[in-house]
């Protein structure tokens, strides 16, 4: 996601909430945050899965990889 993208967004909230939004305003807008949210999900998910668990044997876990063996994936 791009910052012209991210004040886009932005831009477009403060024109709904002063003097509304087009129609195809509306439909950029729901484009443009599910966008954010997925990029939002993509960042969260890859931090997570770059996560090491250090075991009490010292041995060191990838909770990407422990997760996958528990639930079979």
């Amino acid at each position: 996601m791009t910052d012209e993208q991210i004040a886009r967004i932005n831009e477009l909230a403060r024109k709904s909430k002063t003097v509304g939004l087009t129609d195809e305003e509306r439909v950029e807008q729901a484009n443009l945050r599910s966008e954010y949210l997925n990029t939002i999900r993509a960042n969260m998910k890859a931090q997570l899965d770059s996560i090491k668990i250090k075991n009490p044997d010292g041995s060191i876990t990838d909770v990407k990889k422990r997760h996958d063996a528990k639930y079979g994936k």
